[in-house]
Protein backbone atom coordinates (compact mmCIF):
# COMPACT_ATOMS: atom_id res chain seq x y z
CA UNK A 1 0.00 0.00 0.00
CA UNK A 2 1.12 3.64 -0.40
CA UNK A 3 1.80 6.44 2.04
CA UNK A 4 -2.03 7.91 1.79
CA UNK A 5 -3.34 4.04 1.53
CA UNK A 6 -1.70 3.37 5.13
CA UNK A 7 -2.72 6.52 6.81
CA UNK A 8 -6.22 6.03 6.20
CA UNK A 9 -5.66 1.91 7.29
CA UNK A 10 -4.39 3.48 10.86
CA UNK A 11 -7.21 5.98 10.88
CA UNK A 12 -9.84 3.91 10.08
CA UNK A 13 -8.81 0.87 12.33
CA UNK A 14 -8.40 3.36 15.55
CA UNK A 15 -11.63 5.10 14.33
CA UNK A 16 -13.57 1.74 14.46
CA UNK A 17 -11.62 1.16 18.22
CA UNK A 18 -12.97 4.62 19.68
CA UNK A 19 -16.32 2.91 21.47
CA UNK A 20 -14.43 0.62 23.16
CA UNK A 21 -11.79 2.80 24.23
CA UNK A 22 -14.01 5.24 25.62
CA UNK A 23 -16.08 2.23 27.56
CA UNK A 24 -12.71 1.47 29.07
CA UNK A 25 -12.16 5.17 30.11
CA UNK A 26 -13.39 3.68 33.56
CA UNK A 27 -11.04 0.52 34.10
CA UNK A 28 -7.92 2.84 33.25
CA UNK A 29 -8.77 5.34 35.77
CA UNK A 30 -9.11 3.01 38.21
CA UNK A 31 -6.30 0.84 37.72
CA UNK A 32 -4.27 3.92 36.54
CA UNK A 33 -2.89 2.31 34.01
CA UNK A 34 -4.96 1.44 30.46
CA UNK A 35 -6.36 -2.04 29.70
CA UNK A 36 -4.20 -4.47 27.71
CA UNK A 37 -7.03 -4.15 25.36
CA UNK A 38 -6.51 -0.80 24.41
CA UNK A 39 -2.64 -1.29 23.67
CA UNK A 40 -4.01 -4.54 21.25
CA UNK A 41 -6.10 -2.91 19.56
CA UNK A 42 -3.82 0.08 18.57
CA UNK A 43 -0.94 -2.55 17.74
CA UNK A 44 -3.23 -4.06 15.52
CA UNK A 45 -4.34 -0.98 13.75
CA UNK A 46 -0.38 0.06 13.08
CA UNK A 47 -0.24 2.95 16.04
CA UNK A 48 2.84 1.75 16.99
CA UNK A 49 4.50 2.15 14.00
CA UNK A 50 3.54 5.30 12.71
CA UNK A 51 6.79 7.14 13.10
CA UNK A 52 9.13 4.47 12.85
CA UNK A 53 11.34 4.00 9.58
CA UNK A 54 10.22 2.33 6.47
CA UNK A 55 13.79 0.64 6.07
CA UNK A 56 12.77 -1.26 9.42
CA UNK A 57 8.88 -2.38 8.45
CA UNK A 58 7.06 0.84 10.01
CA UNK A 59 4.84 3.29 8.35
CA UNK A 60 7.05 6.82 8.93
CA UNK A 61 3.60 8.69 8.27
CA UNK A 62 3.79 12.55 7.82
CA UNK A 63 3.26 14.32 11.23
CA UNK A 64 -0.53 15.49 10.06
CA UNK A 65 -1.17 11.82 9.31
CA UNK A 66 0.11 11.29 12.98
CA UNK A 67 -1.32 13.87 14.61
CA UNK A 68 -4.73 12.75 12.80
CA UNK A 69 -4.17 9.48 14.79
CA UNK A 70 -3.74 10.28 17.81
CA UNK A 71 -6.55 12.71 17.97
CA UNK A 72 -8.56 10.04 17.16
CA UNK A 73 -7.55 7.90 20.10
CA UNK A 74 -8.06 10.76 22.28
CA UNK A 75 -11.64 11.07 21.06
CA UNK A 76 -12.17 7.30 22.50
CA UNK A 77 -9.48 7.95 26.06
CA UNK A 78 -7.16 10.83 26.39
CA UNK A 79 -5.07 8.81 28.82
CA UNK A 80 -4.53 6.28 25.90
CA UNK A 81 -3.75 8.81 23.59
CA UNK A 82 -1.58 10.85 25.84
CA UNK A 83 0.58 7.46 26.45
CA UNK A 84 0.52 6.82 22.40
CA UNK A 85 1.78 10.66 22.10
CA UNK A 86 4.93 9.80 24.65
CA UNK A 87 5.09 6.40 22.60
CA UNK A 88 5.12 7.46 18.85
CA UNK A 89 7.30 10.61 19.59
CA UNK A 90 10.40 8.83 21.63
CA UNK A 91 10.27 6.07 18.71
CA UNK A 92 10.89 9.36 16.38
CA UNK A 93 13.15 10.89 18.60
CA UNK A 94 15.28 7.25 18.88
CA UNK A 95 15.98 7.84 15.09
CA UNK A 96 18.26 10.61 15.97
CA UNK A 97 20.67 8.21 17.39
CA UNK A 98 23.17 5.88 15.81
CA UNK A 99 22.30 3.30 13.35
CA UNK A 100 23.35 0.36 15.73
CA UNK A 101 20.73 1.79 18.30
CA UNK A 102 18.15 2.23 15.94
CA UNK A 103 18.60 -1.26 14.57
CA UNK A 104 18.28 -2.60 18.75
CA UNK A 105 14.97 -0.29 19.10
CA UNK A 106 13.00 -0.82 15.75
CA UNK A 107 14.19 -5.00 15.18
CA UNK A 108 10.56 -5.39 15.25
CA UNK A 109 9.07 -2.66 13.07
CA UNK A 110 6.64 -1.30 16.06
CA UNK A 111 8.15 -0.32 18.89
CA UNK A 112 6.75 1.69 22.73
CA UNK A 113 9.25 4.34 23.76
CA UNK A 114 8.67 6.55 27.10
CA UNK A 115 10.80 9.11 27.87
CA UNK A 116 11.53 11.16 30.94
CA UNK A 117 13.25 14.25 29.86
CA UNK A 118 13.90 16.32 33.29
CA UNK A 119 17.98 15.19 33.80
CA UNK A 120 16.75 13.86 37.20
CA UNK A 121 20.11 11.03 37.16
CA UNK A 122 23.63 10.80 36.51
CA UNK A 123 25.52 9.72 33.70
CA UNK A 124 29.44 8.85 35.01
CA UNK A 125 31.73 7.82 31.94
CA UNK A 126 33.00 4.27 31.92
CA UNK A 127 34.85 2.58 28.96
CA UNK A 128 32.43 1.14 26.39
CA UNK A 129 29.50 3.58 27.98
CA UNK A 130 28.15 4.92 31.17
CA UNK A 131 26.60 4.19 34.32
CA UNK A 132 23.46 5.73 34.97
CA UNK A 133 21.96 6.63 38.02
CA UNK A 134 18.81 8.04 38.98
CA UNK A 135 14.91 8.45 39.14
CA UNK A 136 12.89 10.24 36.62
CA UNK A 137 9.46 11.07 37.64
CA UNK A 138 6.34 11.70 34.81
CA UNK A 139 7.05 8.49 33.00
CA UNK A 140 4.08 8.17 30.79
CA UNK A 141 3.62 4.98 29.41
CA UNK A 142 6.42 3.48 31.00
CA UNK A 143 3.94 0.44 31.94
CA UNK A 144 3.74 -0.52 28.16
CA UNK A 145 7.19 0.63 26.99
CA UNK A 146 9.92 -1.50 25.42
CA UNK A 147 12.41 1.29 25.89
CA UNK A 148 12.71 4.34 28.07
CA UNK A 149 14.71 7.66 26.85
CA UNK A 150 16.35 9.13 30.04
CA UNK A 151 17.78 12.47 30.49
CA UNK A 152 20.75 12.69 32.94
CA UNK A 153 24.24 14.89 33.15
CA UNK A 154 27.15 14.01 32.90
CA UNK A 155 30.07 15.99 34.74
CA UNK A 156 33.33 16.93 33.00
CA UNK A 157 36.52 16.56 34.78
CA UNK A 158 36.54 20.62 35.04
CA UNK A 159 33.00 20.79 36.73
CA UNK A 160 30.77 21.68 33.75
CA UNK A 161 27.95 19.61 33.25
CA UNK A 162 26.76 18.19 30.06
CA UNK A 163 22.80 16.67 29.64
CA UNK A 164 22.53 13.46 27.68
CA UNK A 165 19.80 11.09 27.09
CA UNK A 166 20.14 7.41 27.23
CA UNK A 167 18.19 4.37 25.74
CA UNK A 168 17.64 1.97 28.19
CA UNK A 169 15.82 -1.01 27.91
CA UNK A 170 12.46 -0.64 30.33
CA UNK A 171 13.20 -4.23 31.81
CA UNK A 172 16.18 -2.66 33.06
CA UNK A 173 14.50 -0.18 35.08
CA UNK A 174 12.46 -0.30 38.39
CA UNK A 175 8.93 0.85 37.84
CA UNK A 176 7.37 2.68 41.38
CA UNK A 177 4.01 2.58 42.37
CA UNK A 178 3.30 6.42 42.70
CA UNK A 179 0.99 7.64 40.32
CA UNK A 180 -1.91 8.66 42.34
CA UNK A 181 -3.46 11.65 40.82
CA UNK A 182 -7.02 12.95 39.98
CA UNK A 183 -6.62 13.51 36.48
CA UNK A 184 -5.10 11.65 33.60
CA UNK A 185 -4.72 8.84 36.29
CA UNK A 186 -5.23 6.29 32.98
CA UNK A 187 -1.47 7.32 31.45
CA UNK A 188 0.51 5.62 34.55
CA UNK A 189 3.07 8.08 34.56
CA UNK A 190 4.81 6.60 37.14
CA UNK A 191 8.50 6.92 38.22
CA UNK A 192 11.19 5.03 37.22
CA UNK A 193 14.56 4.45 38.59
CA UNK A 194 18.07 3.33 37.98
CA UNK A 195 20.95 2.08 39.93
CA UNK A 196 24.83 2.14 38.37
CA UNK A 197 23.28 0.62 35.36
CA UNK A 198 25.48 0.48 32.11
CA UNK A 199 24.42 1.73 29.06
CA UNK A 200 26.54 1.32 25.86
CA UNK A 201 27.63 4.53 24.33
CA UNK A 202 26.01 3.89 21.20
CA UNK A 203 22.54 4.30 23.28
CA UNK A 204 23.66 7.66 24.60
CA UNK A 205 23.31 10.94 22.44
CA UNK A 206 24.19 14.39 23.98
CA UNK A 207 21.83 17.02 24.00
CA UNK A 208 23.62 19.11 21.21
CA UNK A 209 22.57 16.50 19.00
CA UNK A 210 19.13 15.41 20.38
CA UNK A 211 17.72 19.33 20.12
CA UNK A 212 19.80 19.64 16.65
CA UNK A 213 20.62 17.13 13.74
CA UNK A 214 21.06 14.16 15.68
CA UNK A 215 24.18 11.40 15.92
CA UNK A 216 26.90 12.40 13.15
CA UNK A 217 26.90 9.19 10.12
CA UNK A 218 23.14 7.77 11.43
CA UNK A 219 21.40 6.54 8.27
CA UNK A 220 18.88 10.03 7.68
CA UNK A 221 15.22 8.93 8.00
CA UNK A 222 12.69 9.38 5.16
CA UNK A 223 13.06 13.10 3.48
CA UNK A 224 10.25 15.15 5.42
CA UNK A 225 10.66 13.24 8.50
CA UNK A 226 13.57 15.75 9.75
CA UNK A 227 11.60 17.32 12.20
CA UNK A 228 12.79 20.54 14.42
CA UNK A 229 12.33 17.79 18.07
CA UNK A 230 10.46 19.92 20.28
CA UNK A 231 7.93 21.40 17.61
CA UNK A 232 7.56 17.58 16.60
CA UNK A 233 6.94 16.80 20.30
CA UNK A 234 4.48 19.74 20.86
CA UNK A 235 2.70 19.22 17.56
CA UNK A 236 1.86 15.75 18.37
CA UNK A 237 0.84 16.13 22.58
CA UNK A 238 -1.98 18.87 20.77
CA UNK A 239 -4.05 16.32 19.44
CA UNK A 240 -4.67 14.40 22.81
CA UNK A 241 -6.19 17.82 24.25
CA UNK A 242 -8.15 18.30 21.34
CA UNK A 243 -9.62 15.22 20.39
CA UNK A 244 -10.27 15.14 24.21
CA UNK A 245 -12.48 18.40 23.84
CA UNK A 246 -14.01 16.55 20.71
CA UNK A 247 -14.87 13.35 22.68
CA UNK A 248 -16.81 15.76 25.40
CA UNK A 249 -18.84 17.70 23.05
CA UNK A 250 -19.92 14.84 21.72
CA UNK A 251 -20.89 12.62 24.66
CA UNK A 252 -21.90 15.99 25.92
CA UNK A 253 -24.34 16.43 22.77
CA UNK A 254 -25.65 12.68 23.47
CA UNK A 255 -27.05 13.13 26.58
CA UNK A 256 -28.76 16.49 25.76
CA UNK A 257 -32.30 15.28 23.87
CA UNK A 258 -34.67 14.75 26.23
CA UNK A 259 -32.82 16.06 29.23
CA UNK A 260 -34.22 18.92 30.96
CA UNK A 261 -33.34 21.75 33.84
CA UNK A 262 -33.85 20.89 36.94
CA UNK A 263 -35.73 23.33 39.72
CA UNK A 264 -37.08 25.05 36.36
CA UNK A 265 -39.80 24.87 33.67
CA UNK A 266 -37.45 23.86 30.14
CA UNK A 267 -38.22 20.37 29.93
CA UNK A 268 -35.79 20.28 27.13
CA UNK A 269 -32.51 21.45 27.34
CA UNK A 270 -31.75 21.72 23.63
CA UNK A 271 -34.25 25.00 23.68
CA UNK A 272 -32.35 27.10 25.72
CA UNK A 273 -30.35 29.66 24.22
CA UNK A 274 -27.87 29.88 26.80
CA UNK A 275 -27.48 26.10 26.18
CA UNK A 276 -27.33 26.51 22.11
CA UNK A 277 -24.84 29.50 22.39
CA UNK A 278 -22.39 27.65 24.57
CA UNK A 279 -22.47 24.46 22.42
CA UNK A 280 -22.05 26.68 18.96
CA UNK A 281 -19.03 28.26 20.85
CA UNK A 282 -17.53 25.64 22.49
CA UNK A 283 -17.68 23.61 18.80
CA UNK A 284 -16.06 26.92 17.50
CA UNK A 285 -13.61 26.65 19.81
CA UNK A 286 -12.48 23.42 19.10
CA UNK A 287 -12.61 24.28 15.35
CA UNK A 288 -9.89 27.20 16.14
CA UNK A 289 -8.03 25.20 17.24
CA UNK A 290 -8.04 22.36 14.93
CA UNK A 291 -7.18 25.47 12.44
CA UNK A 292 -3.91 26.59 14.48
CA UNK A 293 -2.48 23.40 14.90
CA UNK A 294 -3.49 22.43 10.89
CA UNK A 295 -1.67 25.34 10.33
CA UNK A 296 1.53 24.94 12.05
CA UNK A 297 1.49 21.24 11.37
CA UNK A 298 1.52 22.46 6.93
CA UNK A 299 4.41 24.77 8.28
CA UNK A 300 6.62 21.90 9.75
CA UNK A 301 6.26 19.24 7.23
CA UNK A 302 6.98 22.40 4.38
CA UNK A 303 10.08 22.83 6.29
CA UNK A 304 10.96 19.14 6.15
CA UNK A 305 9.77 18.56 2.85
CA UNK A 306 12.55 21.30 1.83
CA UNK A 307 15.48 19.99 4.22
CA UNK A 308 15.08 22.78 6.42
CA UNK A 309 14.65 23.43 9.65
CA UNK A 310 12.35 26.38 11.03
CA UNK A 311 13.30 29.29 12.27
CA UNK A 312 13.27 30.62 16.02
CA UNK A 313 10.05 32.64 15.09
CA UNK A 314 8.67 30.06 13.61
CA UNK A 315 9.07 27.61 16.54
CA UNK A 316 8.18 30.12 18.87
CA UNK A 317 5.11 30.75 16.94
CA UNK A 318 4.44 26.64 17.47
CA UNK A 319 4.73 27.45 20.92
CA UNK A 320 2.31 29.99 21.22
CA UNK A 321 -0.14 28.60 18.90
CA UNK A 322 0.45 25.35 20.29
CA UNK A 323 -0.61 27.27 23.83
CA UNK A 324 -3.60 28.72 22.56
CA UNK A 325 -5.38 25.97 20.85
CA UNK A 326 -5.34 24.39 24.03
CA UNK A 327 -6.21 27.08 26.02
CA UNK A 328 -9.18 27.56 23.42
CA UNK A 329 -9.90 23.52 23.72
CA UNK A 330 -9.70 24.10 27.84
CA UNK A 331 -12.36 26.85 27.80
CA UNK A 332 -14.94 24.65 25.20
CA UNK A 333 -14.80 21.52 27.79
CA UNK A 334 -15.02 23.91 31.24
CA UNK A 335 -17.95 25.96 29.19
CA UNK A 336 -19.97 22.44 28.46
CA UNK A 337 -18.95 21.34 31.76
CA UNK A 338 -20.99 24.31 33.39
CA UNK A 339 -24.31 22.54 31.26
CA UNK A 340 -23.54 19.39 31.94
CA UNK A 341 -25.32 19.41 35.17
CA UNK A 342 -24.73 16.93 38.17
CA UNK A 343 -25.43 13.78 36.31
CA UNK A 344 -22.32 14.06 34.24
CA UNK A 345 -20.30 13.88 37.60
CA UNK A 346 -20.41 10.03 37.50
CA UNK A 347 -17.70 8.43 37.45
CA UNK A 348 -19.37 5.66 34.88
CA UNK A 349 -19.90 8.61 32.43
CA UNK A 350 -16.93 9.63 30.34
CA UNK A 351 -17.59 13.42 29.94
CA UNK A 352 -16.08 14.13 33.47
CA UNK A 353 -13.12 11.88 32.55
CA UNK A 354 -12.53 14.12 29.56
CA UNK A 355 -12.72 17.39 31.79
CA UNK A 356 -10.66 16.07 34.74
CA UNK A 357 -7.88 14.64 31.97
CA UNK A 358 -7.67 17.61 30.26
CA UNK A 359 -7.18 19.94 33.04
CA UNK A 360 -4.79 18.00 34.48
CA UNK A 361 -2.68 17.46 31.20
CA UNK A 362 -2.87 21.57 30.83
CA UNK A 363 -0.65 21.54 33.94
CA UNK A 364 2.73 20.06 31.94
CA UNK A 365 4.96 21.85 31.88
CA UNK A 366 5.87 22.10 28.29
CA UNK A 367 2.22 22.43 27.07
CA UNK A 368 0.74 25.08 29.47
CA UNK A 369 -0.80 27.47 27.68
CA UNK A 370 0.87 30.28 29.50
CA UNK A 371 4.29 28.97 29.46
CA UNK A 372 3.75 28.89 25.53
CA UNK A 373 2.64 32.27 25.25
CA UNK A 374 4.97 33.68 26.78
CA UNK A 375 7.97 32.10 24.65
CA UNK A 376 5.55 33.48 21.15
CA UNK A 377 5.44 36.74 22.99
CA UNK A 378 9.11 37.16 23.87
CA UNK A 379 10.02 36.56 20.44
CA UNK A 380 7.53 39.15 18.78
CA UNK A 381 7.83 41.93 20.98
CA UNK A 382 12.17 41.64 19.78
CA UNK A 383 13.25 39.85 23.35
CA UNK A 384 15.49 36.39 23.32
CA UNK A 385 13.14 33.53 24.22
CA UNK A 386 15.36 32.65 27.09
CA UNK A 387 14.94 28.51 26.27
CA UNK A 388 16.14 25.56 24.31
CA UNK A 389 12.87 24.38 24.56
CA UNK A 390 12.05 25.29 20.20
Amino acid sequence: MGEHDNAKAVLDAVRDSVPRLRENGLEADERRWIPEENIDLLDKAGVFGLAVPRRFGGLDLPLADQVAVLTEIARGCGSTSWACVAWVSTAWMATLYPDQTQEEIFGSGSVRVSGAFTPTGKAVPVEGGYRLTGKWRFNTGCRGAHWDLLAALVEHPDGEEEEVFALVPMSDLTIEDDWHVSGAAGTGSSSTSAQDLFVPAHRVLTGEYALGDGAPGRTPTAKGREYSMISYVVAASVATYIGMAKGALEVFLERLPGRGLAYTNWTDQRQHPLTQHRVALAANKIAAAEALSAGYVELLQRRADAGEQPTVEERAAVRGQAGTAIQLVKEAVQDLQTLAGASALSKYLPFQRYYRDLLALTTHGLMSPDMGLEVHGRVLVGLDPETPFL
